[in-house]
Protein backbone atom coordinates (compact mmCIF):
# COMPACT_ATOMS: atom_id res chain seq x y z
CA UNK A 1 0.00 0.00 0.00
CA UNK A 2 1.59 3.71 -1.38
CA UNK A 3 0.06 6.39 1.40
CA UNK A 4 -0.34 9.80 -0.79
CA UNK A 5 -0.80 13.21 1.10
CA UNK A 6 -0.35 15.39 -1.89
CA UNK A 7 -3.41 16.16 -4.47
CA UNK A 8 -1.20 16.41 -7.58
CA UNK A 9 0.51 13.29 -6.78
CA UNK A 10 -3.04 11.37 -6.50
CA UNK A 11 -4.43 12.55 -9.96
CA UNK A 12 -0.91 12.12 -11.22
CA UNK A 13 -1.40 8.28 -9.99
CA UNK A 14 -5.03 8.49 -10.56
CA UNK A 15 -4.46 9.17 -14.21
CA UNK A 16 -1.43 6.74 -14.48
CA UNK A 17 -3.59 3.87 -13.41
CA UNK A 18 -6.15 5.31 -15.99
CA UNK A 19 -4.25 4.97 -18.73
CA UNK A 20 -3.40 1.43 -18.03
CA UNK A 21 -6.60 0.46 -18.48
CA UNK A 22 -7.31 -0.17 -14.57
CA UNK A 23 -10.58 0.31 -12.91
CA UNK A 24 -10.04 2.45 -9.84
CA UNK A 25 -12.61 2.42 -6.70
CA UNK A 26 -12.69 4.85 -3.90
CA UNK A 27 -14.26 4.90 -0.68
CA UNK A 28 -14.18 8.39 1.21
CA UNK A 29 -14.04 7.85 5.06
CA UNK A 30 -13.14 10.62 7.87
CA UNK A 31 -10.82 7.80 9.37
CA UNK A 32 -11.35 6.29 12.44
CA UNK A 33 -11.95 2.44 10.43
CA UNK A 34 -14.05 0.46 12.08
CA UNK A 35 -15.74 -2.95 10.60
CA UNK A 36 -18.11 -0.93 8.42
CA UNK A 37 -15.24 0.90 6.75
CA UNK A 38 -13.38 -1.90 6.22
CA UNK A 39 -16.11 -3.65 4.62
CA UNK A 40 -16.40 -1.04 2.45
CA UNK A 41 -13.21 -1.26 1.03
CA UNK A 42 -13.50 -4.81 0.63
CA UNK A 43 -16.60 -4.23 -1.62
CA UNK A 44 -14.87 -1.93 -3.73
CA UNK A 45 -11.72 -4.44 -4.30
CA UNK A 46 -14.31 -6.62 -5.81
CA UNK A 47 -15.78 -4.02 -8.17
CA UNK A 48 -12.46 -2.34 -9.28
CA UNK A 49 -8.75 -3.08 -10.07
CA UNK A 50 -7.08 -0.69 -7.74
CA UNK A 51 -8.73 0.54 -4.26
CA UNK A 52 -8.28 3.93 -3.31
CA UNK A 53 -8.70 5.10 0.34
CA UNK A 54 -9.05 8.63 1.29
CA UNK A 55 -9.08 9.77 5.15
CA UNK A 56 -10.16 13.40 5.71
CA UNK A 57 -11.47 15.44 8.40
CA UNK A 58 -13.15 17.29 6.62
CA UNK A 59 -14.05 20.98 8.70
CA UNK A 60 -16.20 21.77 6.16
CA UNK A 61 -18.98 19.77 7.32
CA UNK A 62 -18.33 20.67 11.29
CA UNK A 63 -20.67 23.45 12.69
CA UNK A 64 -18.46 25.86 14.96
CA UNK A 65 -20.31 23.70 18.06
CA UNK A 66 -19.40 20.22 16.83
CA UNK A 67 -16.77 18.06 17.64
CA UNK A 68 -13.89 18.92 14.83
CA UNK A 69 -11.22 18.75 17.26
CA UNK A 70 -11.95 15.95 19.14
CA UNK A 71 -13.33 13.95 16.23
CA UNK A 72 -11.15 10.43 16.72
CA UNK A 73 -8.38 10.05 14.80
CA UNK A 74 -5.32 7.32 14.86
CA UNK A 75 -3.55 7.27 11.22
CA UNK A 76 -1.25 4.28 11.89
CA UNK A 77 -4.13 2.33 12.97
CA UNK A 78 -6.11 3.48 10.04
CA UNK A 79 -3.19 2.42 7.51
CA UNK A 80 -2.81 -0.88 9.06
CA UNK A 81 -6.64 -1.70 8.79
CA UNK A 82 -7.02 -0.25 5.32
CA UNK A 83 -3.90 -2.24 3.74
CA UNK A 84 -5.16 -5.08 5.45
CA UNK A 85 -8.68 -5.08 3.87
CA UNK A 86 -7.27 -4.71 0.28
CA UNK A 87 -6.38 -0.58 0.00
CA UNK A 88 -3.83 0.14 -2.52
CA UNK A 89 -3.48 3.62 -2.17
CA UNK A 90 -4.69 5.23 0.88
CA UNK A 91 -5.11 9.39 0.15
CA UNK A 92 -4.44 11.45 3.40
CA UNK A 93 -4.05 14.85 2.55
CA UNK A 94 -3.94 18.31 5.20
CA UNK A 95 -6.20 20.88 5.24
CA UNK A 96 -4.66 23.15 3.08
CA UNK A 97 -4.38 20.62 0.42
CA UNK A 98 -7.77 20.64 0.26
CA UNK A 99 -8.76 23.61 0.74
CA UNK A 100 -6.74 26.99 -0.11
CA UNK A 101 -6.91 30.17 1.52
CA UNK A 102 -9.76 31.58 -0.39
CA UNK A 103 -11.47 28.81 -1.20
CA UNK A 104 -15.08 30.52 -2.67
CA UNK A 105 -16.30 27.40 -4.40
CA UNK A 106 -19.07 24.72 -2.99
CA UNK A 107 -21.42 22.26 -4.24
CA UNK A 108 -25.10 22.21 -2.83
CA UNK A 109 -27.98 20.07 -3.32
CA UNK A 110 -30.72 22.21 -2.46
CA UNK A 111 -33.98 20.87 -0.98
CA UNK A 112 -32.64 17.33 -0.21
CA UNK A 113 -29.97 19.34 2.05
CA UNK A 114 -32.51 20.81 4.12
CA UNK A 115 -34.25 18.55 5.59
CA UNK A 116 -33.51 15.92 8.35
CA UNK A 117 -29.78 15.92 9.27
CA UNK A 118 -29.37 19.10 7.06
CA UNK A 119 -32.30 20.46 9.37
CA UNK A 120 -30.49 20.37 12.44
CA UNK A 121 -27.14 20.97 10.53
CA UNK A 122 -27.80 23.77 8.71
CA UNK A 123 -24.27 23.39 6.24
CA UNK A 124 -23.47 20.31 7.15
CA UNK A 125 -24.47 18.62 3.34
CA UNK A 126 -22.63 21.52 1.76
CA UNK A 127 -19.73 20.60 3.39
CA UNK A 128 -20.46 16.84 2.43
CA UNK A 129 -20.58 17.29 -1.12
CA UNK A 130 -17.99 19.78 -1.84
CA UNK A 131 -15.46 17.35 0.12
CA UNK A 132 -16.86 14.50 -1.91
CA UNK A 133 -16.71 16.21 -5.29
CA UNK A 134 -13.31 17.16 -4.83
CA UNK A 135 -12.21 13.93 -3.82
CA UNK A 136 -13.73 12.66 -6.89
CA UNK A 137 -11.55 15.00 -9.03
CA UNK A 138 -8.50 13.96 -7.04
CA UNK A 139 -8.81 9.92 -7.35
CA UNK A 140 -10.87 9.69 -10.97
CA UNK A 141 -12.48 6.74 -9.66
CA UNK A 142 -14.64 4.57 -11.81
CA UNK A 143 -16.57 3.33 -8.67
CA UNK A 144 -17.17 4.85 -5.37
CA UNK A 145 -18.36 2.87 -2.80
CA UNK A 146 -20.31 4.55 0.10
CA UNK A 147 -22.32 3.17 3.67
CA UNK A 148 -26.35 3.13 3.90
CA UNK A 149 -26.09 4.23 7.41
CA UNK A 150 -25.46 7.90 6.51
CA UNK A 151 -28.42 7.67 4.20
CA UNK A 152 -29.58 11.02 3.58
CA UNK A 153 -25.82 11.35 2.78
CA UNK A 154 -25.68 8.74 -0.11
CA UNK A 155 -28.92 10.21 -1.26
CA UNK A 156 -27.48 13.79 -1.52
CA UNK A 157 -24.08 12.27 -3.53
CA UNK A 158 -26.21 9.96 -5.83
CA UNK A 159 -27.84 12.99 -6.96
CA UNK A 160 -25.09 15.36 -7.46
CA UNK A 161 -23.29 12.19 -9.51
CA UNK A 162 -26.69 12.54 -11.71
CA UNK A 163 -26.94 16.33 -11.66
CA UNK A 164 -23.30 17.06 -12.77
CA UNK A 165 -22.62 14.42 -15.07
CA UNK A 166 -19.89 12.79 -13.45
CA UNK A 167 -18.87 9.17 -14.91
CA UNK A 168 -18.71 7.67 -11.44
CA UNK A 169 -21.04 4.16 -10.14
CA UNK A 170 -22.12 4.38 -6.93
CA UNK A 171 -22.55 1.18 -4.51
CA UNK A 172 -24.35 1.99 -1.59
CA UNK A 173 -23.51 -0.79 0.94
CA UNK A 174 -25.54 -2.42 3.47
CA UNK A 175 -25.15 -1.30 7.63
CA UNK A 176 -22.86 -3.26 9.23
CA UNK A 177 -23.99 -3.30 12.84
CA UNK A 178 -22.29 -4.40 16.39
CA UNK A 179 -24.11 -7.58 17.27
CA UNK A 180 -26.25 -6.07 19.75
CA UNK A 181 -27.57 -4.26 16.75
CA UNK A 182 -26.01 -0.71 17.09
CA UNK A 183 -24.41 0.67 14.14
CA UNK A 184 -20.88 0.92 13.36
CA UNK A 185 -19.79 4.44 13.55
CA UNK A 186 -16.34 6.36 14.69
CA UNK A 187 -18.37 8.03 17.25
CA UNK A 188 -19.46 4.81 18.97
CA UNK A 189 -16.25 5.18 21.09
CA UNK A 190 -17.36 8.59 22.39
CA UNK A 191 -20.24 6.46 24.77
CA UNK A 192 -19.19 5.69 27.89
CA UNK A 193 -21.19 2.36 29.64
CA UNK A 194 -23.97 3.02 30.02
CA UNK A 195 -24.55 5.18 27.09
CA UNK A 196 -23.66 1.56 25.10
CA UNK A 197 -25.97 -0.12 26.72
CA UNK A 198 -29.01 2.02 26.16
CA UNK A 199 -27.55 2.92 22.38
CA UNK A 200 -29.43 -0.01 21.48
CA UNK A 201 -32.37 1.19 21.40
CA UNK A 202 -31.71 2.89 18.11
CA UNK A 203 -32.01 -0.32 16.11
CA UNK A 204 -34.49 -2.17 18.49
CA UNK A 205 -36.79 0.72 18.06
CA UNK A 206 -36.18 0.18 14.00
CA UNK A 207 -37.05 -3.27 13.89
CA UNK A 208 -40.35 -2.54 15.95
CA UNK A 209 -41.14 0.13 13.40
CA UNK A 210 -40.67 -2.99 10.99
CA UNK A 211 -43.07 -5.07 12.62
CA UNK A 212 -45.92 -1.94 13.19
CA UNK A 213 -46.06 -1.93 8.80
CA UNK A 214 -45.54 -5.61 8.28
CA UNK A 215 -48.43 -6.26 10.59
CA UNK A 216 -50.29 -3.73 8.59
CA UNK A 217 -49.99 0.31 10.44
CA UNK A 218 -49.76 2.45 7.96
CA UNK A 219 -50.37 5.67 9.75
CA UNK A 220 -47.08 6.99 10.28
CA UNK A 221 -47.43 8.75 12.69
CA UNK A 222 -48.46 6.64 15.24
CA UNK A 223 -45.39 4.24 13.76
CA UNK A 224 -43.68 7.57 15.33
CA UNK A 225 -45.32 7.95 18.37
CA UNK A 226 -44.78 4.30 19.43
CA UNK A 227 -40.74 4.78 18.25
CA UNK A 228 -40.47 7.86 20.08
CA UNK A 229 -42.38 6.54 23.58
CA UNK A 230 -39.60 3.14 22.86
CA UNK A 231 -36.29 5.54 22.84
CA UNK A 232 -37.78 7.71 25.59
CA UNK A 233 -38.11 4.65 28.17
CA UNK A 234 -33.97 4.88 28.36
CA UNK A 235 -33.54 8.12 30.53
CA UNK A 236 -30.36 9.18 28.83
CA UNK A 237 -31.95 9.52 25.40
CA UNK A 238 -32.87 12.86 23.64
CA UNK A 239 -34.40 12.82 19.91
CA UNK A 240 -33.72 15.08 17.28
CA UNK A 241 -35.77 13.37 15.11
CA UNK A 242 -37.96 10.67 13.89
CA UNK A 243 -38.84 10.49 10.67
CA UNK A 244 -40.42 8.32 7.58
CA UNK A 245 -40.20 9.73 4.42
CA UNK A 246 -40.21 9.14 0.95
CA UNK A 247 -36.54 7.19 0.55
CA UNK A 248 -36.01 9.38 -2.92
CA UNK A 249 -37.33 12.42 -2.29
CA UNK A 250 -37.34 12.67 1.61
CA UNK A 251 -40.84 14.12 1.66
CA UNK A 252 -42.18 12.82 5.33
CA UNK A 253 -45.04 10.60 4.68
CA UNK A 254 -48.38 10.89 6.48
CA UNK A 255 -49.65 7.52 5.26
CA UNK A 256 -47.84 4.06 3.69
CA UNK A 257 -49.30 3.13 0.77
CA UNK A 258 -48.84 0.41 -1.06
CA UNK A 259 -45.85 0.61 -3.95
CA UNK A 260 -44.41 3.41 -1.17
CA UNK A 261 -40.33 3.29 -0.53
CA UNK A 262 -40.20 4.59 3.12
CA UNK A 263 -37.00 5.34 4.78
CA UNK A 264 -37.30 5.50 8.20
CA UNK A 265 -34.83 7.37 10.35
CA UNK A 266 -33.71 8.98 13.95
CA UNK A 267 -30.79 10.87 15.10
CA UNK A 268 -30.73 10.26 18.99
CA UNK A 269 -27.98 11.56 21.63
CA UNK A 270 -26.83 9.34 24.44
CA UNK A 271 -24.88 11.58 26.63
CA UNK A 272 -22.60 14.13 24.39
CA UNK A 273 -22.49 11.48 21.81
CA UNK A 274 -25.30 11.65 19.21
CA UNK A 275 -25.91 8.62 16.81
CA UNK A 276 -28.10 8.31 13.84
CA UNK A 277 -29.76 5.30 12.33
CA UNK A 278 -32.38 4.16 9.58
CA UNK A 279 -34.09 1.40 7.85
CA UNK A 280 -35.58 1.18 4.47
CA UNK A 281 -39.17 -0.07 4.04
CA UNK A 282 -40.93 -1.05 1.04
CA UNK A 283 -45.12 -1.66 1.01
CA UNK A 284 -46.09 -3.87 -0.83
Amino acid sequence: MTTISSVLEMQRTADSVRLQGKRIGVVPTMGYLHAGHLSLIRIATQHADVVITTIFVNPLQFAPHEDFTRYPRDIERDSRLAEEAGTDYLFIPEQNEMYSSNHLTYVQTESLAEVLEGKIRPGHFRGVTTVVAKLFNITKPHVAVFGQKDAQQALLIQQMVRDLNFNIELNIAPIVREPDGLAMSSRNVYLNPEERKQSVLLSQSLLMAEKMIVEGERNSQIIKEAVTKLLYSQPLAVIDYVSIADASMLHEIEFLSSGTTALISLAVHFGKTRLIDNTIVRIS
